[in-house]
């Protein structure tokens, strides 16, 4: 609303210029994406998480109180730094610890309960939304963006972090060359890189993981486009579709997602990811051309079985990685997920010059459908095989 607003100075931006910003937003967050990671597993994890939020924080401000293209466009660079120390980050440094006192095993249930925090704050920021824009305009919608930043980075300076060997935190610090690698060393930054690139191409399940991790954000980089769907179940753009209306079906789906991260904690078996995500890629095709409201219901199962299965996917893929390299190869990961998205946006762009939002949703989640019964075919043929061998002769 900000960047095409006409009535704020500096803002009032073209269609095109806003589309400049996202690919530039986009494009900032692939290059900065591992570097980051590369950070995360050098230097205290801690200290990214809170220095992500700072970062960001200063890139809403810009937009708050300098509005610009210029602004807009280094808010969006900073908010992609800020997003990439993050990333990949807060994955390491949950799971380390719990690692640490022997919980690795309860990663998947806090990781969902986390994944179900984040979307719940969206939903409470965005009702926030309303009354602050009514009550003060952009500058106090902004300055409360700035403050919840700032918050964030509070709070994380507050988690625990046990020290890693060769890494300085705020809770040890090692004389100079106590179990520390000199930073001027200039294969020490790119050890940490072949070191997780080393262990992808040694570890073959590990892999796999990382592959279906980043497929599980094709349908989930949509999310953008479903007020659109949501739109088409009432009867399509006209002025009997009211944005509350939308609202309340997108707390629908919403609400599935969020009971989907939650369910992580009961069901974690990476076995039943294909099979879950083929029902739930059939629920969304049979919903989006359903075209009905009810099928709100659907969309929500879908949405739930893609985050449970994206949170159990992410517990199975840091049970094999290295904790020196744990962030680095979870922000490849970060890497590929930009990339799908970049994709999906780009496909929803050429697709819905002639297809509407229901065919569009339908078609992204066909090959989650045949995927899926790919592999339950090949689970099925290896049980077979596995049976007839120990049948008795």
């Amino acid at each position: 609303m900000l960047f095409a607003d006409p009535t704020v100075p500096g803002a009032g931006l073209s269609p095109a210029e806003i589309s400049a910003l996202f690919v530039l937003w986009s494009l900032s967050t692939v290059i900065v994406e591992v570097p980051t990671g590369v950070l995360a597993d050098r230097f205290s994890r801690r200290r990214m998480l809170v220095a992500g939020p700072l970062v960001t924080g200063a890139g809403f401000a810009l937009w708050t109180f300098a509005p610009s293209f210029p602004s807009f466009a280094a808010g969006f660079v900073l908010w992609a730094i800020g997003g990439s120390l993050r990333s990949g980050t807060s994955q390491a440094l949950v799971y380390d610890e719990l690692a640490n006192l022997g919980r690795s095993h309860e990663y998947a249930r806090l990781s969902g309960a986390m994944r179900a925090a984040a979307a719940i704050g969206v939903i409470g920021g965005t009702a926030l939304a309303v009354p602050l824009l009514s009550w003060g305009g952009y500058t106090v919608a902004g300055a409360a963006s700035v403050t919840a930043c700032v918050l964030c980075a509070l709070v994380s300076a507050g988690l625990p972090e046990s020290g890693r060997a060769g890494v300085e935190t705020s809770e040890q610090n090692p004389a100079p060359g106590a179990g520390t690698t000199d930073l001027d060393e200039p294969d020490g930054w790119l050890a940490i890189l072949r070191g997780g690139l080393r262990h992808l191409r040694d570890q073959p399940i590990a892999r796999r993981l990382l592959i279906l991790v980043i497929a599980l954000t094709w349908v989930a980089a949509l999310d953008e486009y479903l007020p659109l769907l949501m739109e088409s179940f009432l009867g399509g753009p006209s002025g009997a579709v009211t944005p509350k209306a939308v609202a309340l079906l997108m707390i629908v789906v919403a609400t599935g997602d969020i009971c989907g991260s939650l369910a992580a904690r009961r069901v974690r078996s990476p076995a039943a990811i294909g099979p879950a995500v083929g029902l739930g890629a059939s629920a969304l095709i049979a919903a989006a051309l359903w075209g009905h409201p009810a099928g709100v219901i659907g969309v929500a199962i879908a949405f739930g079985v893609f985050g449970w299965a994206l949170v159990v996917a992410d517990a199975a893929l840091q049970d094999r990685l290295d904790s020196a390299s744990r962030a680095t190869v979870t922000s490849i990961a970060g890497v590929g997920e930009e990339v799908v998205a970049i994709l999906a946006f780009a496909g929803w762009a050429a697709g819905s010059v002639h297809l509407g939002p229901a065919a569009l949703f339908a078609i992204a989640a066909l090959p989650y459908a045949v995927g899926a019964g790919a592999m339950t075919v090949r689970a099925s043929r290896r049980w077979r095989k596995r049976m007839s061998r120990n049948a008795p002769m």
